[in-house]
C-alpha cells in the first residue's frame, strides 16, 4: 500500500513520555517515504476528537503519540469516518501497542509507521463507549482510580502493582448476573472484566487465547477471595490461564450482557464510561492499524 499522502500526528503531553518524546527524526522518516505530516498537541479543551473531525477531509493516517487513554479518546473520531490510525507508545503501560507487538521506543515504533503494514482489529462497545483493550467493573475500576499521575511517573509499569495493593484493601463484593445467548449465570464477584485485545494494565493477558482480531469478548470474573488466595493464583491471572484456577468463571462471545447489585461503575482502557447493567458487543475488523508485519513460523 503507498504511503498516505498526509498524515496527522497527535501528541498528549500528559502522558507519561509524551512531554520529552524526539519526534523530529522520525517525522523526516515519515516525509522522506512521501507523508506531509501535521503536528497537533491535544489537551482538555483541543481534544483528539476535535481535531479529527477538523482535518478528516485533508488525512488518510491518524498518528497518535500517548497512552491507551489517548487512543480510547480517538476512537468516536476514527470509526466515524473510517481513518487508518498508528501508535508511538508514550503511555505508561501501552497494552494496545504490546497486542499488537509495537516496540515501545519512539524510532522503532516510526519505523513501524514507515514500514506502513496494516492490520484489521476489532473494536469493542459498551453501552455505546467504544474500547480496544479491557473494560473493568469492581476492583479494576479502584486499581484505576488509584493510578495517579505522580503514581505512574514515580513507578511506571510498577504503578499497576501499587495500585492494585491499594485497591484490593478497599474491594468489595457484589452480586453479579451475566446472560449470553439466552442463559444467565449468577454469582458473587470482586472483579469482572471483559477484553476486546489482549493485554490490559501492563502486561496482564485478558485470556490466553485471545487475540484482537479473532471477533470475540473474552469475560472473566473473580470469586470473592482473601489477599493470599488471589497471591497464589496471581501468575495464572498474569499469563491468562484463568481456567486453570478455581477462582474464577470465563467464557467468550459476540454480545454480553452484565447486571450487578449494587449498579457500579465501569471503566474502559482506564476511562470512566459508564455503570451497570451494561451491553458489550464487539464489531470485527472495524479498525485499521499501522503495525509490524506477522512472519509465518
Amino acid at each position: 500500500m503507498a504511503m498516505p499522502a498526509k498524515a496527522l500526528l497527535l501528541i498528549n503531553p500528559n502522558s507519561r513520555n509524551g512531554k520529552g518524546a524526539q519526534i523530529d527524526e522520525g517525522i523526516k522518516l515519515l516525509q522522506q517515504g512521501g507523508t506531509d505530516v501535521v503536528v497537533k498537541t491535544i489537551s482538555k479543551s483541543v481534544t483528539a476528537t476535535h481535531v479529527i473531525e477538523d482535518l478528516h477531509n485533508e488525512i488518510q493516517l491518524v498518528i497518535i503519540g500517548g497512552g491507551d487513554g489517548t487512543i480510547n479518546s480517538a476512537l468516536p473520531a476514527l470509526h466515524k469516518f473510517r481513518l487508518p490510525f498508528a501508535i508511538l507508545p508514550l503511555g505508561t503501560a501501552n497494552d494496545l501497542a504490546r497486542s499488537l507487538g509495537i516496540p515501545t521506543d519512539i524510532e522503532s515504533a516510526f519505523n513501524v509507521i514507515y514500514e506502513n503494514n496494516y492490520r484489521k482489529i476489532n473494536l469493542g462497545i459498551v453501552n455505546d463507549h467504544y474500547f480496544l483493550n479491557v473494560a473493568h467493573i469492581g476492583l479494576g475500576v479502584k486499581v484505576t482510580k488509584e493510578l495517579t499521575p505522580d503514581l505512574k511517573r514515580k513507578w511506571g509499569v510498577f504503578s499497576y502493582l501499587k495500585a492494585a495493593l491499594s485497591a484490593f484493601e478497599q474491594s468489595k463484593r457484589f452480586y453479579l448476573t451475566i446472560r449470553k445467548d439466552g442463559k444467565s449465570f449468577s454469582m458473587k464477584s470482586i472483579q469482572v472484566a471483559v477484553g476486546n485485545g489482549r493485554y490490559y494494565g501492563g502486561g496482564n493477558v485478558i485470556d490466553e487465547e485471545s487475540e484482537i482480531d479473532d471477533g470475540l469478548l473474552r469475560l472473566y470474573s473473580l470469586y470473592p477471595a482473601t489477599f493470599w488466595q488471589l497471591l497464589t493464583c496471581a501468575p495464572l491471572l498474569r499469563m491468562g490461564k484463568h481456567k486453570q484456577t478455581h477462582n474464577t468463571f470465563t467464557l467468550s462471545g459476540k454480545d454480553i450482557e452484565i447486571s450487578t447489585q449494587p449498579p457500579l461503575e465501569i471503566h474502559a482502557d482506564g476511562e470512566q464510561v459508564s455503570r451497570t447493567p451494561a451491553v458489550f458487543k464487539v464489531i470485527p475488523e472495524a479498525l485499521d492499524v499501522i503495525c509490524p508485519a506477522i512472519t509465518a513460523e
